[in-house]
């Protein structure tokens, strides 16, 4: 209650402390904290572009940081839930539907507020959009490709 993005489909994520030595740990530890998955230096794939986050005018600007890591069955099979206040489920887009133009949709947020459209992506009963979209285009352009659901 109370948080800006309740209800919205979202990656791992937190605020650094004090006992984290580096951004790359921060990630990792929200990661277990919040789905279960133990992200280990192996798993590292790299860091996208670093972005300010204008949405929470109640504590100011934030930055965001994103991390790419490349898991295995094995730890995709650890996700779950594992603080129900924070987190209501837990799963796994196809990367490939990411760039389907056939789940490209729009999101009315808040809902039914009469408030504009935002761009987003369909899967199942979630829509991926906001800053979870940004998120992905920034993985899309080291790609060297473009989302349908931003054309």
């Amino acid at each position: 209650v109370g948080d800006p993005w309740s209800g919205q489909v979202a990656f791992p994520g937190g605020r650094a402390s004090a006992s984290d030595p580096d951004a790359f740990a921060v990630a990792e530890r929200e990661t277990f904290e919040e789905v279960g998955i133990v992200l280990r230096p192996e798993h590292r794939i790299g860091a996208l572009p670093m972005r300010a986050v204008e949405r929470n005018v109640r504590r100011g600007g934030l930055t965001l940081w994103p991390f790419v890591y490349h898991v295995g069955a094995a730890e995709r099979a650890q996700a779950t839930a594992r603080i129900p206040a924070e987190v209501a489920s837990v799963f796994w887009v196809p990367i490939g539907h990411l760039f389907d133009e056939a789940a490209v949709t729009e999101l009315e947020y808040p809902p039914g507020s009469g408030s504009p459209t935002w761009p987003g992506i369909q899967f199942g009963e979630h829509v991926i959009w906001g800053l979870t979209l940004r998120v992905l285009a920034s993985f899309a352009e080291v790609m060297q490709r473009s989302l349908p659901a931003l054309a």
